[in-house]
């Protein structure tokens, strides 16, 4: 019942969102985002917490400004995905454009299957979208929505123009399926999880447990590993898909030693770009709370 509730109160305001004229529709979202920002202290104190620990030379005041401007991108996405139903090819430029498209190119020609190393940065959920209005389906491996009904939403726009999601419990069998038919998979892997599911890398000059799936596939199956992110994009007044080139991969023969060396190197691509675009990551997310064995409670 209370799911439907929360759906219910939810739909409106998607369905408000989805119709009005696209800038319009932003203001209205990045004015929601900002007062969740100034009501929800929770969010805040996890917030400052991750910046204190990611950026101790910048000022309080300045680590504000950054979470105050993942709030507005947060809100500036929540718009765009109540509008995918009405992109189509033909209008979907005015939202995202393309930038490195060739690097997907040369990665897809070697028909060993393409990993997009991408995480919860600018509008992640637009990627795989636009690449599947321009005939680029892929699967995206997801974690289903606490909401029934909203999870249900989301995912009939997210596979609305050929995409496929993949369960994080069927995470490995569903990547070795898609590379060996040479097909494409998108994984956000900036989230904090547990061993044995992860490995603890450096991130931000702290140890983090990522997922070190990706590594994993990408060694057995010579997979094409792909960064790729949708940025926004002040200048142009709309995101850019950023593709960058393939990941060179080490390999040294020692397995275990190879996927947390190669995880990560893709952590420190996530993170180049997080230090590059501050305001346009998850910061509200407890990304450091699994810790190693032994030490303190980070939250």
């Amino acid at each position: 019942m209370r799911q439907r509730l929360e759906y219910a109160a939810a739909w409106p305001f998607i369905k408000i969102l989805g119709i009005l004229p696209r800038p319009l529709a932003r203001a209205v979202a990045i004015a929601l985002a900002q007062l969740i920002y100034l009501l929800h202290s929770r969010l805040r104190k996890v917030g400052m917490r991750n910046l204190a620990m990611a950026f101790p030379e910048k000022s309080e005041s300045e680590r504000a400004r950054i979470l105050r401007g993942e709030f507005t991108s947060l809100g500036r996405q929540l718009a765009e995905v109540c509008q995918l139903p009405r992109y189509t090819l033909e209008n979907v430029e005015n939202v995202v454009v393309y930038d490195g498209f060739e690097h997907y190119e040369q990665a897809k020609a070697r028909g060993k299957g393409v990993l997009f190393l991408t995480g919860h940065f600018g509008a992640w959920e637009l990627s795989a979208f636009s690449h599947s209005l321009h005939g680029h389906w892929m699967h995206i491996v997801v974690r289903p929505m606490d909401n029934l009904y909203l999870d249900r939403l989301i995912r009939s726009y997210r596979t609305m123009h050929g995409n496929k999601t993949v369960a994080k419990d069927e995470f490995v069998r569903g990547l070795l399926s898609a590379m060996k038919a040479g097909e494409v998979v998108g994984i956000l892997m900036d989230t904090n999880v547990t061993p044995p599911q992860g490995v603890f890398v450096d991130f931000f000059g702290i140890p983090a447990c990522t997922a070190s799936g990706l590594a994993r596939i990408a060694l057995r199956t010579d997979a094409a590993v792909i960064p790729g992110f949708t940025i926004w994009d002040k200048s142009l007044g709309k995101y850019r898909l950023r593709f960058d080139p393939a990941v060179d991969l080490i390999r040294t023969g020692n397995l275990e030693a190879d996927i947390q060396a190669n995880t990560q190197k893709f952590t420190k691509i996530i993170e180049d770009y997080i230090r590059q675009y501050p305001d346009q990551w998850l910061w509200v997310h407890r990304r450091w709370k699994a810790r190693p064995p032994g030490d303190p409670p980070l939250y």
